[in-house]
C-alpha cells in the first residue's frame, strides 16, 4: 500500500474500555471467562469497587500484576461527573450528576436517627407527566444505563461518613428520584442485581423499594425477577380523578393495578404494598376522598404514605392544610388502614419528594419543534 493510500485509510479506533461500576456478578464472570480468568475474580472486583472503594486496579492487591496490567487495558472504573452538591438545614444532601448533553439527575441522601436513605434516579426525565411532580414537567429525554444509577451509590457511599456504629451511611436506597424505574425495566433490574449482592452493597430487599405510577406489566415482572419492596403512586381513589393527576391510569386503571399489586404481594410473606398519596388542598384530600381510598385498599396487605405536596415554579397545585391531611389520617386509620405522613425534608434546596427537576432536553418537544421548523421551511 502506498503512503499515499494510507494517508487516505481511516484510523483504527480502539475499541471503547468495560465501565465495571454498572456489572453484575454474572456479567463480570462473562467479562473474566472472555479474558481467560477464572469466575472467582468477579466477586473479587464486586468487593474491590463497591465494598473497598477502590478507584484503580492497581489498588487491587490480590490480583496479578499482570491481571491488574491487562485490566487497565481494558476496563475502567468511572463514576458519573458531579456538577454540584447542596447541603440542607436538615442534613439531607442533593448531588447533580451530568448525564451528557447539558443535562442532569439528581440524587438525594436522607440521614435520620438509625438509618439513611439515598433516593436515586433512573431516567434522565420522565415522560409519565403526573400533574403534581416538577420531573415530568421538564419533560423526557433518555434512560439511565446501569453505569449510571449504580454510580450514584456507589458517588454516595464513597463520600458520606459511616455510622457511629460503624456500618456504611446508606441503609436504604429508594428508586424515587427522576423517571419512572419499570420504564427502564432491564437496567433497574440488573442495578438491583448488584445492590442486593453480598460481594456489592448486601442490601436486604426490604430495604431498597422500587416506586411505580403503575406500569401493570412491568409489576408482574418485578414479582418474578427480586420482589424488592414496592411503593405505588396512587394518589387518587377513582379513575376519573387519577386519569388527570396521573395519566398512565387510562392505560392501567386502579382495578388492574391493584390487582397486580395484590400479586406482587402474595410472592412474600408478611410482604405489604405502600401506596404514596399526595396531598393537594381542595384536590383528593376530603374525608370522603379518605373514605374511597379505605374501601379500595381495606383488609388488603396496603399501608398509606400521604405525601405533604412540595410546591415548584409552574404548578397550579397547593399543599393540604395540616389540619386537613391529620384528618384524613385519622379517618384511614379509623377504617383499620396503616397510615404514616412523610416528613418533609429537603425543601430549602428543592431536594423534597416531587421537586426533583435536574437539567433534561426534552426529547419529543424538540422533534416536534424541529418537526414544525421543517414544516415552515418547506
Amino acid at each position: 500500500m502506498s503512503d499515499e493510500s494510507a494517508k487516505m485509510m481511516p484510523a483504527k479506533r480502539d475499541k471503547p474500555k468495560i465501565n465495571l461500576i454498572g456489572r453484575t456478578e454474572a456479567q463480570l464472570q462473562d467479562f473474566f471467562a472472555g479474558i481467560g480468568e477464572k469466575p472467582f475474580r468477579a466477586r473479587q472486583i464486586l468487593q474491590w469497587i463497591h465494598q473497598r472503594n477502590a478507584t484503580r486496579f492497581d489498588e487491587m492487591s490480590d490480583l496479578s500484576k499482570a491481571l491488574r496490567n491487562q485490566l487497565d487495558q481494558v476496563a475502567i472504573i468511572a463514576l458519573p461527573e458531579v456538577i454540584s452538591e447542596q447541603k440542607s438545614s436538615d442534613g439531607t444532601i442533593k448531588w447533580l450528576f451530568e448525564s451528557g448533553a447539558g443535562q442532569a439527575v439528581e440524587t438525594v441522601f436522607i440521614p435520620e436517627l438509625g438509618r439513611g436513605t439515598l433516593c436515586i434516579s433512573s431516567q434522565v426525565g420522565c415522560a409519565l407527566d403526573c400533574a403534581f411532580c416538577a420531573t415530568g414537567a421538564q419533560g423526557f429525554n433518555r434512560n439511565l444505563n446501569v453505569d449510571e444509577i449504580v454510580g450514584q451509590v456507589t458517588h454516595a457511599n464513597r463520600h458520606l461518613p459511616r455510622r457511629p456504629t460503624g456500618d456504611p451511611a446508606i441503609s436504604n436506597v429508594v428508586f424515587m428520584g427522576m423517571g419512572e424505574p419499570l420504564a427502564n425495566y432491564r437496567n433497574v433490574v440488573l442495578a438491583l442485581d448488584i445492590l442486593l449482592s453480598d460481594y456489592a452493597y448486601g442490601l436486604s430487599k426490604r430495604r431498597i423499594t422500587v416506586s411505580t405510577s403503575g406500569i401493570v406489566p412491568q409489576i408482574e415482572k418485578l414479582g418474578d425477577a427480586c420482589n424488592v419492596s414496592l411503593a405505588v403512586s396512587l394518589h387518587a381513589p377513582s379513575d376519573e380523578l387519577r386519569d388527570k393527576l396521573v395519566p398512565i391510569n387510562r392505560m392501567h386503571p386502579i382495578a388492574d393495578l391493584l390487582e397486580a399489586c395484590w400479586r406482587y404481594a402474595a410472592k412474600r410473606a408478611n410482604r405489604f404494598i405502600t401506596f404514596e398519596y399526595v396531598m393537594l388542598r381542595d384536590i383528593n384530600d376530603s374525608v370522603e376522598h379518605a373514605d374511597e381510598l379505605a374501601a379500595l385498599l381495606k383488609d388488603r396487605p396496603a399501608k398509606v404514605n400521604l405525601i405533604p405536596f412540595n410546591p415548584f415554579i409552574g404548578n397550579e397545585y397547593e399543599r393540604s392544610r395540616p389540619e386537613t391531611i391529620r384528618n384524613f389520617q385519622k379517618r384511614l386509620r379509623h377504617h383499620g388502614l396503616v397510615s404514616t405522613t412523610r416528613k418533609t425534608r429537603g425543601d430549602d434546596i428543592d431536594a423534597a419528594c416531587g421537586q426533583l427537576a435536574g437539567k433534561v432536553r426534552d426529547k419529543v418537544r424538540v422533534r416536534l419543534s424541529e418537526k414544525k421548523q421543517r414544516t415552515a421551511t418547506a
